[in-house]
């Protein structure tokens, strides 16, 4: 009679942590994605006819992440496991700033980011220095905007404006819900000051 050969420590030890590690998935935390949404704004009157403009959006790196943050004091981030942006940061505000600026713009005003350029066509540079991203109270959207001409390359003005938004509740949904406000009302600041220009 031959003795069964005993299974090798290395290979339960692999066998162990691998049951380990599927337990604690299955009982994580579910991801949950967030996105921004458009707020219509009141179309302008129209003051005489304006050249269209294509709105370009630069924002922090550190906040161009895919997990949403939270900013707990002056000088730290929290950044959460659970809670991510259904795309990038950048990409959805940009978007949702061109679609908001669409609502607002006299027709034909406006060329979304990525779509072909129209000759005329000037480019709209918005830098958002910071966003004010707390738990709760009020979140703050600082911005600055240029209109540069593309033949010749000249900047026609520049403006810069701070935006509040309150939070009405906790989360992730709650961040997107206020920072969607906040980019509505960029939006209203930013068609105000190149209607008729």
């Amino acid at each position: 009679m031959t003795a069964r050969s005993a299974r090798p420590v290395p290979t339960i030890i692999a066998i162990m942590t691998a049951s380990m590690l599927l337990h604690g998935c299955a009982n994580s935390p579910k991801t949950q994605y967030v996105t921004l949404n458009v707020t219509p704004g009141d179309a302008l009157p129209v003051v005489q006819p304006m050249d269209p403009v294509q709105p370009a959006l630069h924002i922090p790196q550190a906040l161009d992440r895919p997990e949403v943050v939270t900013q707990a004091a002056p000088n730290r981030f929290e950044i959460s496991e659970t809670e991510r942006w259904a795309a990038p940061l950048a990409q959805l505000m940009r978007l949702t700033l061109a679609r908001d600026l669409e609502t607002r713009l006299p027709g034909g005003g406006l060329v979304f980011p990525e779509s072909p350029v129209p000759d005329g066509t000037r480019a709209l540079v918005v830098t958002v220095i910071d966003i004010g991203m707390p738990a709760d109270g009020e979140l703050t959207l600082q911005a600055e905007w240029a209109l540069v001409s593309r033949s010749p390359v000249r900047t026609e003005f520049a403006q810069r404006a701070t935006l509040r938004s309150p939070l009405t509740g906790a989360g992730a949904e709650a961040k997107a819900a206020a920072l969607s406000r906040a980019l509505g009302k960029l939006a209203d600041e930013i068609a105000s000051s190149v209607n008729g220009r």
